[in-house]
């Protein structure tokens, strides 16, 4: 039997499965030799060892202010402006959907920092060593196709920068493939510098986080610096009317846009034990998230707002992409400072929130074939052939179709995790079985736990069955679950949870840690 790793004892304590409970709550596996020869573990899956669990509340707010302020943050923001709110409306959306998100980040961080494990593999405790690969690789699609939306909007940036250096015939190019050639190549490079970087590891993420954490912002002040100078100050910017009001067509708005807002960090949500791995303690995690997470976003989204506000009275329209707001201003020097900032700024956010995720999960997929850097130079290449271009090419897709329906999906996968790690297992995993082919506690039946994928299922047909609008039937994939649609993310944390605890608690062949087999 495994040590509790909720009663914390010394860390000499050892049991046959080489478990360790230390005093402030965190466990670790010192002995691989009965799990290091299963197709199911390698090193980079590896739970982490205490000493290396090293990050400090520096580097948890620092992986937040550099994932949060990154061009796709500032749409999300912009996006809301353009589709007739005011600035109070759509800060009070993101602040409040940001923490909404928060809530369920934290729950799942907790496994990360306690036992080192990564997302993929905190999965098996409840979909089964196979069955964790579903939602591994339904992260990991997202993510790929988030890495190619991040390396679009990072390309056109430096395509403008390059554009008010050499002139205008840069951005005037020929176009190919219905795409300036020179856009392309802007893209191509910007891919390239970050495949760099991912092939180097996880501490080359780290050390990248640390030293543009304190320079991300400057762009985006930059930016809004630059606009309320040619506005006349803030008065004319402040005072632009929400074109939608306070009554019902606000609201029809609110609730999906809320929804959106959520799930632009629900991949996070997640897959952070993929970070909070490598937490020193739990204490530092949860400070290091909670004082990164709602201040970095709060400060992107007010900055986006009232840039994007500007805009209107400068322009006449709402300009929601911060680099083609940038190409319309005279001054290159601005051009060039602010979007050389905007471009650091998304590079490592990329690198963070959408290829360390996949990295992880395709390797354990393939744990014996594909290591962390392949996983990495995977996602890019998914990330291209997904066409971001199209995913962003319109306010009201990105946000009620894109980010609503896979929040919606992913939604109900955390339901599952929040059910099975805090009510039923009490946060107590055997860290080995999470390694162990054809045995153990988390083999269930064939490697899958039917609950788990059934919750899941059950969750994300009410989340998004009913999903309109931009690709979708305007009467609903699944007309009687339309009304649904637009609470989709509430909707699939919910019913995967409630669905999970409901065949769980029936079972009878229930472990005493809560698990089911």
């Amino acid at each position: 039997m495994a040590v509790d790793p909720s009663e914390p004892t010394s860390a000499s304590q050892v049991t046959t499965t080489k478990q360790i409970s230390h005093p402030d709550g965190r466990v670790e596996l010192r002995d691989f030799s009965a799990i290091s020869e299963s197709r199911y573990f390698n090193p980079e899956l590896a739970p982490v060892p205490l000493e290396q669990r090293t990050w400090t509340t520096y580097n948890f707010f620092a992986l937040w202010m550099g994932m949060a302020h990154n061009i796709p943050s500032y749409t999300l923001a912009a996006s809301l402006i353009a589709l007739g709110m005011d600035w109070v409306q759509a800060f009070m959306t993101i602040t409040l959907g940001n923490l909404i998100v928060l809530v369920p980040m934290l729950l799942n961080s907790h496994a990360g920092t306690k036992y080192g494990i990564p997302f993929p593999v905190f999965a098996r405790a409840f979909y089964g060593v196979r069955g964790a690969n579903l939602v591994a690789l339904l992260r990991a699609f997202i993510a790929c196709a988030w890495f190619g939306i991040q390396t679009w909007v990072g390309g056109l940036a430096l395509h403008v920068i390059v554009g008010k250096l050499v002139g205008g015939w840069w951005l005037t190019a020929p176009v190919v493939l219905g795409q300036h050639w020179t856009l392309w190549l802007c893209f191509l490079g910007f891919w390239v510098v970050q495949m760099l970087i991912i092939w180097r590891g996880m501490d080359a993420i780290r050390r990248f986080e640390n030293w543009t954490a304190p320079l991300v912002s400057v762009g985006f002040l930059i930016l809004l610096a630059y606009v309320a100078v040619k506005a006349g100050g803030f008065g004319p910017i402040l005072s632009e009317p929400s074109k939608l009001g306070w009554g019902s067509g606000f609201w029809k708005v609110f609730f999906p846009s809320l929804m959106g807002m959520i799930a632009f960090w629900s991949t996070l949500s997640l897959n952070m034990p993929d970070f909070t791995r490598f937490g020193g303690s739990q204490k530092k995690q949860v400070l290091g998230q909670v004082l990164g997470l709602p201040t970095t976003m709060s400060f992107i989204a007010i900055v986006a707002i009232l840039t994007t506000s500007g805009s209107i009275a400068l322009y006449g329209e709402a300009i929601w992409d911060p680099a083609t707001l940038a190409s319309r201003f005279d001054n290159p020097l601005v051009v060039v400072v602010a979007l050389v900032a905007l471009v650091l700024a998304t590079i490592s956010a990329n690198l963070a929130a959408n290829v360390v995720s996949p990295s992880y999960d395709f390797s354990n997929a393939f744990p014996k074939r594909i290591t962390f850097a392949v996983g990495g130079l995977i996602t890019g290449v998914i990330g291209v052939v997904i066409q971001p271009w199209r995913l962003i090419s319109d306010p009201s897709i990105y946000i009620f179709a894109w980010l609503g329906f896979y929040g919606g999906l992913l939604a109900s996968v955390a339901g599952v995790f929040i059910a099975g790690y805090w009510l039923l297992g009490k946060t107590r995993i055997e860290l080995d079985a999470l390694y162990m082919d054809g045995k153990g506690s988390y083999w269930f039946a064939g490697g899958w736990n039917w609950r788990a994928v059934v919750a899941t299922l059950v969750g994300a047909v009410l989340a998004v069955g009913g999903a309109y609008g931009g690709p979708f039937p305007e009467g609903g994939l699944i007309p009687f679950l339309k009304p649904l649609y637009d609470y989709n993310w509430v909707v699939g944390l919910v019913g995967g949870l409630v669905t999970y605890l409901a065949l769980s608690r029936t079972a009878t062949d229930r472990t005493n840690e809560g698990v089911i087999k």
